[in-house]
């Protein structure tokens, strides 16, 4: 890992260390609009192609139904259903929060406007499956999804090597409700779900995060439907004083390079010595991870940042906008207002990130490669539209009429002005 001092660098380095592009992104692109073309075309024969080739998995159907679901789901461990159990209640209460109804605003005498929530009927969530495979995503997008509406849920989730999936994913399909899960991954899932096929319904809007390859699917597809976000390999940065615990700091950077090789861990302190014994802990830590040398390749990929003070730290995370930032230091509520670009933030040396990914409450679907400046993360609200309301009284519209009249006039827009000026004669009558 690489240590940068802040103060030596310029405002192009800044952007090149803040910068997630690879080498390679122009060959995923070309791979992925491959992948995207062929499913469009030949549908369901191109998703059994792909689970051959990707997979390495000859599927007799594409879909696990609900009774199979159950079956696997039986098998779970007890300690493991209880510990999704626990997880649930805690996203459900979080989500079941924002569902909030606005009130309807009188912004002038007989003028009356307001919004109501309308679920989004179709959605399909992308359950990763590749290096890992994630209950906890599954109950961070299916739970909300049930708490708006969502009329048609389709879940697709990559095969595992028996051309089924775990017990895990079955237990939460039956938990939420879900009757059939698909399996299909990558690319491909994306694909499916915005073109529909044979067997997979066409959704409206897709969530859930991926690898480079799932990323770049959503974006190439956006003229077709909506996406949460683009959401693609996972990103801590954590931001240390000498208050922090270099274990502590440690594990959470490892955490997050287990994801995957492609993944980023930043440390940003104003301490060189809580570096020092950070590198020496992950060392240490790196050792005994089961999936280290996928963390070690992620480790390898990231570095350190040395800042003046909290502040100045502060600036860097900014400018990075990290998916999970972390603020281990014992005054952290003295920068939280300074905080501006960030997907999720934990607070304090006792916050590991970990919770967040699976049972605090909060969603762990979260924008990542800078567009934290930009996106929120998933919410109970992603899965709903907004849709306006205004209604006139007789007074309202004597009221606004002329107002109207005018600024349609001004616009060259005559039959808006008529559609006004028509109703304002009436009632003169």
């Amino acid at each position: 890992m690489k240590i940068y001092n802040y103060t030596d660098l310029s405002k192009s380095k800044i952007e090149e260390l803040c910068s997630r592009q690879i080498e390679d992104d122009k060959l995923v692109e070309s791979r992925v609009a491959d992948i995207v073309k062929s499913v469009k075309t030949d549908g369901d024969k191109a998703l059994f192609d792909f689970a051959k080739t990707f997979d390495k998995v000859e599927l007799e159907k594409l879909f696990l139904d609900g009774e199979e679901l159950k079956a696997i789901a039986a098998t779970i461990p007890a300690e493991a259903k209880k510990a999704i159990d626990t997880a649930y209640e805690n996203i459900k209460n979080f989500h079941l929060s924002q569902l909030k109804k606005e009130d309807k605003i009188e912004t002038m005498p007989g003028v009356v406007c307001w919004r109501e929530s309308r679920a989004i009927e179709k959605v399909g969530l992308y359950i990763p499956g590749g290096t890992a495979v994630l209950p906890s995503t599954f109950l961070m997008l299916a739970t909300p999804a049930r708490i708006a509406g969502c009329t048609e849920i389709v879940v697709c989730s990559p095969p595992q090597s028996d051309g089924k999936t775990n017990c895990y994913l079955a237990y939460c399909a039956v938990l939420l409700g879900i009757e059939k899960v698909f399996l299909i991954g990558g690319a491909q899932a994306v694909a499916a779900m915005a073109f529909g096929t044979e067997s997979v319904p066409q959704v409206y809007k897709i969530f859930g995060p991926g690898n480079r390859y799932v990323t770049t699917a959503k974006t190439m597809v956006q003229n077709k439907v909506a996406i949460d976000m683009p959401a693609g390999p996972s990103e801590v940065l954590v931001i240390a004083d000498e208050t922090a615990n270099p274990s502590f700091i440690a594990a959470d950077l490892l955490a997050q390079a287990e994801h995957g090789t492609d993944s980023q861990a930043i440390l940003v302190s104003t301490s060189n010595q809580i570096i020092t014994e950070t590198l020496k802990e992950i060392d240490n830590q790196l050792a005994i991870l089961p999936r280290k040398d996928i963390a070690a390749k992620a480790i390898a990929n990231s570095y350190a940042v040395v800042a003046k003070n909290l502040e100045e730290a502060m600036q860097f995370s900014n400018e990075y906008a990290p998916e999970h930032l972390i603020l281990a230091t014992e005054t952290f509520e003295s920068i939280i207002p300074l905080i501006i670009n960030a997907g999720s933030v934990f607070l304090g040396n006792l916050t590991p990130e970990s919770v967040g990914d699976y049972a605090s409450g909060t969603n762990h679907t979260l924008p990542t490669s800078g567009f934290a400046k930009a996106y929120s993360g998933v919410s109970t609200d992603a899965f709903l539209k907004k849709i306006t309301f205004q209604h006139l009284s007789q007074e309202g519209l004597n009221n606004i009429g002329a107002t109207v009249e005018i600024l349609a006039a001004a616009e060259g827009l005559e039959a808006h002005k008529n559609a006004v000026s028509i109703r304002l004669k009436n009632l003169i009558r």
